[in-house]
């Protein structure tokens, strides 16, 4: 097995190209696709993973949390967040990202409810990756206040987006991007961090009984959210938002079949420590990575008008 350092970048990078392949059949569905695209499925998927390696206590007692790579993702999640914000700074005041001055940048931030939001997110983005590089020098760190503070930043577009406008819109919202968050992130941080088959015997079934709820979720709330942005089921066919949520609603269900089918064999063979580490770390990245690829329809969705 490659060293831990090695075989979580390989993830990683595996990761961001599933996501960006996400955003490219998003595009081809709906024939424009906003140049915030890529950068958001790269905050949101650094942003579970955080709230991912943050949770891990939760599903084992022996796990701890990585603060090294916990502030290394929250500070690439910082950046890819400043880098949200510029461009959707570019699109408000309609000019390129290029030729974005400063002035106009500090209008946005200030006069806007948009900006307001994406320095809030940034400012708890950067405090999680203080936090985390604090906790790895000091040994000394809460993942509990880690979860709060990723799953406020995880929260804070949504509930202030479109959906806020309607009933309930918020908490529909919030549910559906928490849920999504934790169902990705967990799984990326047992990627990242398991190596030993007793880990996995540990971790991986109580993954598995917490999963199958987060799904439920993200597919009640995600179809909700899709039928009331969209009016009803007309424009399902006739926009590029339908064919879009199509695409992510078909994903999805791949994915909750996978998960049935590995609950039913490779979840109680590894429990009784019958699956070596590698296979079940091979199984663990390829669920990974398809969800990538619905978090990058799923960025796509939540930038098109």
């Amino acid at each position: 097995m490659k060293p831990p350092a090695t075989a979580g970048r390989r993830v990683l990078w595996l990761l961001l190209v599933a996501g960006l392949l996400g955003v490219g059949v998003a595009w081809l569905l709906s024939g424009a696709t906003p140049a915030e695209g890529p950068i958001r499925v790269l905050a949101d998927g650094l942003g579970a993973s955080a709230l991912g390696l943050a949770a891990l206590p939760r599903l084992a007692e022996r796990l701890r949390v990585p603060w090294r790579l916990l502030a290394t993702i929250a500070g690439s999640w910082c950046a890819a967040e400043f880098a949200l914000l510029v461009f959707e700074a570019a699109e408000v005041v309609d000019t390129p990202v290029g030729e974005l001055g400063l002035g106009s940048f500090g209008a946005f931030v200030r006069d806007t409810s948009g900006g307001q939001v994406g320095v809030a997110v940034l400012a708890v983005t950067a405090l999680i990756a203080v936090y985390g590089a604090y906790a790895f020098r000091t040994g000394d760190g809460s993942p509990d206040l880690v979860l709060v503070f990723a799953a406020v930043a995880l929260a804070l577009r949504p509930i202030t987006g479109h959906m806020s406008q309607q009933v309930f819109g918020s908490v529909l919202a919030a549910a559906h991007a928490l849920a999504a968050g934790l169902w990705f992130g967990l799984l990326v941080a047992l990627a990242l961090v398991l190596r030993g088959r007793g880990e996995w015997a540990a971790a991986l079934p109580r993954y598995s009984a917490l999963a199958g709820v987060l799904i439920a979720v993200v597919a009640a709330t995600g179809v909700l959210n899709g039928l009331i942005r969209l009016g009803g089921v007309g424009g399902l066919l006739d926009t590029g938002y339908g064919r879009i949520m199509l695409a992510k609603t078909a994903v999805l269900l791949a994915l909750a079949g996978l998960g049935w089918w590995w609950r039913r064999g490779w979840v109680p063979r590894a429990a009784g420590h019958r699956v070596r580490a590698e296979n079940s770390l091979r199984r663990a990245v390829t669920e990974t990575l398809i969800m990538a690829l619905a978090f990058g329809l799923a960025a796509t969705l939540a930038v098109t008008a």
